[in-house]
């Protein structure tokens, strides 16, 4: 251990500042090692990030970087931790403006938070379970709306029982997606709440699903809407409720993202399920205000201003965003 050490830090000045700083990180994020190796190894990839987020700050981009519970992994690492399957393409039921008929007049920013219809944010942990807290977060959103009460409602009923094992069509911690567990909910006549039936999966365990918890009254999904893909559609969208969206997120600078609006290089190969909770502009950059499910520790205390604009990947959003929107509507 000693000679890795003395290896690693050879062309380093400030050795002591790393390390503290490293194991303050290791506290402020309960990281266990294994064995000296996956102590080292971590060390290293956390450095790596270390010089990255720095390096990145000093071009004073529209965003900044920082640690957070991913620092200690590389790209491959936060890979297979935290992201999905690829998500592929859901049916559409419904497009906003051609129901409508007419493009709505649009206030300049929305924001379902401030609004109180979106609850505190959550923690899908070491389990690729996006899709359902993302599914969860759409229907608190209407439910709120609809009834003026926000119930956070639960994302282990979805892991557990919209499965192939149970007739659904989701994967549990191997991925899903939130069409699919619209409808799920629809043929299961709603949704239990969080209290009822708590989460567990975050170390990425599963179990059978439990068909005794009482569903939340009505929370019964009648449909899903298939959002417009472009951006008026999805501004339209979010003005009527918070919405289910698809990104990549799969970029180093997304893993590392603090702050700002994220106008980074990502492509459309969508891999993970966020919530779309507003809209507005930061310091003259339109952007989508994005309610992500890994914690308070990773970005604007759980959330991202995604860079809006149809110019982002030739009109289909910046990571994708515009390919695979959709909301449910209640009985």
């Amino acid at each position: 251990m000693l000679f890795r050490l003395i290896v690693l830090f050879a062309s380093m000045s400030s050795v002591e500042s790393y390390l503290e700083r490293f194991e303050s990180w290791v506290k402020t994020f309960h990281v266990f090692f294994h064995n000296e190796s996956h102590y080292l190894d971590t060390l290293e990839k956390w450095i790596s990030n270390d010089k990255y987020i720095a390096i990145t700050n000093d071009h004073k981009l529209t965003y900044q970087l920082g640690h957070n519970q991913f620092s200690g992994m590389d790209v491959e690492d936060y890979r297979r931790y935290i992201i999905q399957n690829p998500f592929f393409s859901s049916p559409t039921f419904l497009v906003p403006d051609e129901v409508n008929g007419t493009v709505l007049s649009l206030p300049s920013s929305v924001d379902w938070v401030s609004a109180g219809a979106v609850t505190p944010v959550k923690d899908q942990g070491q389990c690729g379970s996006c899709w359902a807290f993302s599914t969860t977060g759409a229907l608190e959103g209407i439910y709120e709306i609809d009834n003026k009460v926000l119930v956070p409602f639960s994302e282990q009923q979805l892991v557990d029982c919209d499965n192939f094992w149970n007739g659904g069509k989701d994967h549990g911690c191997n991925g899903g997606l939130m069409t699919n567990a619209f409808t799920w909910i629809s043929e299961n006549g709603g949704l239990c709440d969080e209290a009822g039936y708590p989460y567990i999966s975050g170390n990425g365990q599963e179990q059978s699903c439990n068909k005794k918890c009482s569903l939340v009254k009505n929370s019964r999904i009648a449909s899903f809407v298939a959002v417009k893909k472009t951006d008026d559609g999805l501004m339209s969208a979010i003005y009527k409720q918070p919405v289910s969206v698809s990104i990549e997120a799969d970029q180093r600078e997304f893993q590392l993202y603090k702050s700002g609006v994220f106008t980074g290089v990502c492509g459309t190969n969508l891999d993970h399920g966020v919530l779309a909770v507003g809209y507005g502009t930061e310091n003259g950059l339109d952007y989508y205000k994005l309610k992500n499910s890994w914690g308070v520790s990773w970005g604007e205390q759980g959330y991202i201003k995604l860079a809006r604009g149809d110019e982002y990947n030739n009109g289909k959003g910046q990571c994708g965003v515009l390919l695979e929107a959709s909301y449910p509507t209640l009985v």
